[in-house]
């Protein structure tokens, strides 16, 4: 079979993708980069798909497929492994001459999804006869060569914990992203970069951590276990979380419960969004004659709770920045608790609202008015509070996107 290779420019265009699965999650954010109205039609979501959808940059129907889903689409993505399901899409696309992927079977499809590499503006993307490893190979390459790297092939074991980066898929580390290529398994939270996922090879066994059905403390334990578990099966385990793993990560808790079953970890540091959030709305965490420490702490707890361990009272009296990641539900009494212990009501304050990505925002006021300000302009997690006089020191320099 000879292919046509086209890039499709999928701005403002609707295209509809069915199933709310792995698959899915894997090839809806490529969309979403592309400027596509995407729409799921799906019974269920994954927490992933769920995010985008409820940011606004996705639109699901929670129920089966029915023929007339198709209409006004421009592209079609089946990802459900039902064939009889898959199949119905398939007829409904071709009858209204829409192109349709099929992720259960090439061969009822009429478009294909190339193995794709993105650096800036450069995309490649390599397509195949069916022989999907050569294609994800080739894409390798061509990845290393712009990368100015020569590729490498050492063996892997074992786990690895690998901080993915504040939300921008080019900001993981490249030997973060050397590991992921190489990874049989990848365990991923939500915050993961979505454009990651869908470079995994077709085999990756992907585990989204957000679905397992457990309590918090109850599905660490689950998470250990898996790592533990596919590690001791001979599989090369990547466990892929936003930012940090060792910033309110846990990642010291899946490193503990690796080293005690005997599984050897590797640990690559992400980029933590505590500093890179601010750093790219213009904020420096220190700066000269401004501040000389920045402190990071976990706002998820109140600060009247007893299970906090945040000193608050020594906290207010610094002069110093404070970063306060997963605190937005929390900062009207963390604010309210900071002034109470003696920081000026008047103290600079800025709110970052997911960092480093496309949908980034920002706002800026003060200790005593930022709780108000958030809740009258809608912003939501993920977001990075930052306390200090370096809240001021950026204004009116924009940084410039990558």
């Amino acid at each position: 079979m000879s292919l046509y290779p086209l890039a499709l420019r999928l701005e403002g265009r609707r295209v509809l993708v069915v199933g709310g699965g792995s698959v899915a999650t894997r090839r809806v954010p490529a969309l979403i980069a592309a400027g596509a109205r995407v729409d799921i039609v799906s019974p269920e979501l994954t927490p992933a798909l769920r995010a985008h959808v409820d940011a606004g940059r996705a639109s699901w129907t929670p129920r089966r497929f029915v023929p007339g889903d198709v209409a006004g689409a421009w592209l079609v993505h089946v990802a459900v492994d039902d064939p009889e399901a898959a199949a119905q899409v398939s007829v409904a696309a071709d009858e209204a001459r829409v192109f349709c992927v099929r992720a259960d079977d090439r061969d009822a499809a009429t478009a294909w999804t190339p193995a794709v590499t993105r650096h800036g503006q450069v995309t490649v993307a390599v397509t195949d006869g069916g022989d999907r490893r050569r294609a994800m190979a080739v894409r390798d390459l061509v990845a290393h060569a712009l990368e100015a790297a020569p590729p490498a092939s050492p063996e892997f074991s074992g786990v690895a914990l690998v901080g993915a980066g504040p939300g921008d898929p080019e900001l993981i580390t490249v030997k973060g992203r050397r590991l992921l290529a190489a990874a049989d398994v990848v365990v991923a939270d939500r915050l993961v970069p979505g454009m990651l996922l869908g470079e995994l090879r077709p085999e990756v066994e992907l585990i989204d951590a957000a679905k397992i059905p457990y309590g918090p403390s109850a599905a660490q334990e689950e998470i250990n276990r898996i790592l533990v578990d596919r590690a001791l099966r001979g599989r090369f385990v990547v466990r892929l979380k936003g930012g940090d793993n060792f910033v309110f990560g846990r990642g010291g808790e899946e490193a503990l419960a690796c080293a005690r079953a005997g599984v050897p970890v590797v640990v690559v540091p992400g980029v933590t969004s505590s500093i890179a959030a601010p750093a790219l709305a213009g904020i420096p965490v220190t700066h000269r004659g401004v501040a000389h420490e920045f402190t990071v702490v976990s706002g998820h707890i109140p600060p009247d709770h007893a299970d906090s361990l945040v000193d608050w009272p020594a906290l207010a009296r610094l002069r110093g920045t404070l970063v306060v990641l997963m605190g937005l539900k929390n900062l009207p009494k963390i604010a309210e608790r900071l002034i109470a212990e003696g920081r000026a009501a008047t103290t600079p304050v800025a709110v970052v609202q997911e960092g480093s990505t496309a949908h980034q925002r920002s706002l800026r006021g003060t200790l005593g008015t930022v709780a108000e300000q958030v809740s009258a302009a809608g912003i939501r997690p993920p977001a990075v509070v930052v306390i200090g006089d370096v809240v001021t020191v950026g204004e009116g320099f924009a940084p410039a996107g990558g």
